[in-house]
């Protein structure tokens, strides 16, 4: 089962600022961890959205709309992808994840599963995604 622990964007993460050295070195061990267990699919932070876009979809048009976005509360700042035999333990590792924003700041990640070919009903297109990993 895959799960995406998702770090939440606060003010900070959108206007770019780097995180201190202490807290780089806490996810470098916490992503450590990850890997020694063999969980680690993939992880990474996200520049502000200033630097990114949007395709918003009307219809049959595509329209861009470039950042920045202003509702932080709903913007992703980065985000650690995982692999695990249950729910239970993709909890117990989420629990152990560092304070995205440090020791002590007011932080939210959230823990999303991911859906696996094996959840959709059988179909060709299913079978021809099947057929690409």
């Amino acid at each position: 089962m895959r799960f995406m622990i998702i770090v939440k964007a606060n003010a900070d993460t959108e206007a770019g600022v780097m995180p201190p050295e202490s807290l780089i070195a806490a996810m470098l061990d916490y992503n450590q961890e990850l890997a020694a267990a063999g969980v680690l699919l993939d992880g990474s932070g996200l520049k502000p959205t200033s630097q990114g876009w949007r395709i918003r979809y009307e219809g049959d048009e595509r329209r861009v709309i470039d950042g920045p976005f202003t509702e932080t509360r709903e913007l992703i700042a980065g985000y650690t992808l995982i692999q695990v035999g249950s729910r239970e333990e993709a909890m117990e590792w989420s629990r152990r994840f560092p304070n995205p924003h440090g020791p002590g700041a007011p932080a939210e990640i959230e823990v999303r599963p991911m859906y696996e070919l094996a959840d959709f009903p059988p179909s060709p297109s299913i079978e021809r995604m099947g057929a690409m990993s």
